[in-house]
């Protein structure tokens, strides 16, 4: 089971990094707005998909964490928690 369990892990730590990619980029279209309000929608959006991406950091800890009689329960868990944090990252795709 831990080889399943460090699989998730490495799965969701790739997703992170993707993220972090995606707000980056994000992030560089918010610099290059010329209208203020414009520039405050895309901080706005901003600011949540990195909030939904520190809770997906804290579950992956927790996954990481997990022991073997704890990882099983915790699998499901995380993996409904993380279907709901990854949503609002598929906007742009």
């Amino acid at each position: 089971m831990k080889d399943k369990q460090k699989t998730v892990a490495e799965k969701f730590d790739t997703q992170l990094h993707e993220w972090n990619a995606q707000i980056a980029l994000l992030i560089a279209e918010a610099d290059k707005a010329k209208k203020i309000e414009e520039k405050a929608e895309y901080y706005t959006k901003i600011k949540s998909l990195q909030h939904k991406r520190h809770m997906a950091e804290a579950q992956l800890l927790e996954v990481k964490a997990a022991g073997y009689g704890g990882w099983e329960d915790l699998q499901n868990e995380e993996e409904k928690a993380w279907s709901q944090v990854r949503r609002p990252f598929t906007w742009r795709s």
